[in-house]
């Protein structure tokens, strides 16, 4: 999981200046929700905490991050209601389930439960399960090929196009079917790490969030980061947040 938190520390500064090119400099910046979010998921899985639990616990400890307006009220509310979202928060925060889980099965399942605490729209869990089976899928060391077919199959996204074919017609999207189809084919026209978020952040969009889905997905699948980029991120990272990305790495063998 640490390829997602990577990702959305790479992208956070071109969020708000987004950019049309693969030629920046990896840059590990500021982490954001997305980070924060990543961490609560693998929290959850660690200790058995309830996904809703887990992730209001750490929204309300970091609360000056650019959480959305609705997912604001959420952490606030004593019900924390889902208010029928499809944003891409579910797919954003979905990594762990991919590395921890053993079947499909319990991969989409926990997937669910990950995203319809808040985004219990239909669009918003799929955007969640689709990451985390890609995850799960290039853990196992299946091909990209199999990838497509498998996420393109349960999911009827449309990953038949290139970084290159999207680029230049993209525009800021923050919906699951806006942009999760996208951040996989930034790790699918990837050829090792570095590329598949810098793909993911030259379209321009949400640049935060899709680097840090193309990111989980690229480092269980070339099973290697940058040294520097790890040492970059381990050294931005609050002690508590790290000593739990450091837990589940341990636990599920997650090689980096």
């Amino acid at each position: 999981m640490i390829g997602a938190i990577a990702g959305d520390m790479i992208g956070s500064p071109y969020e708000s200046c987004p950019i049309k090119t693969v030629s920046f400099p990896m840059t590990v910046d500021a982490f954001t929700d997305d980070t924060v979010l990543t961490v609560a998921v693998a929290n959850a899985i660690l200790t058995g905490t309830d996904y809703r639990t887990s992730i209001k616990t750490y929204a309300q400890r970091y609360p000056n991050l650019p959480y959305g307006g609705s997912f604001w009220h959420w952490i606030w509310d004593p019900n924390s209601i889902p208010y029928n979202s499809y944003g891409n928060g579910s797919a954003m925060r979905v990594s762990p389930v991919g590395f921890a889980f053993e079947t499909i099965e319990a991969v989409m399942l926990q997937a669910r439960r990950s995203a319809e605490l808040s985004h219990n729209h239909p669009e918003g869990i799929k955007g969640a399960q689709a990451t985390a089976l890609a995850v799960f899928l290039a853990r196992k060391n299946e091909d990209k090929a199999t990838i497509r077919r498998q996420i393109e199959t349960r999911f009827a996204y449309n990953l038949g196009c290139s970084i290159d074919d999207i680029r230049a017609g993209y525009c800021f999207d923050v919906t699951c079917q806006g942009s999760v189809p996208e951040s996989i084919i930034a790790f699918l026209d990837a050829s090792d790490y570095e590329t598949a978020v810098k793909n993911a952040i030259s379209l321009g969009g949400d640049a935060d969030t899709m680097a840090c889905i193309a990111g989980g997905i690229a480092q269980a699948f070339y099973k290697t980061i940058p040294a520097g980029i790890v040492l970059q991120v381990r050294e931005k990272l609050p002690e508590a947040l790290l000593a739990v990305l450091d837990r589940f790495c341990d636990k599920f063998k997650c090689i980096y």
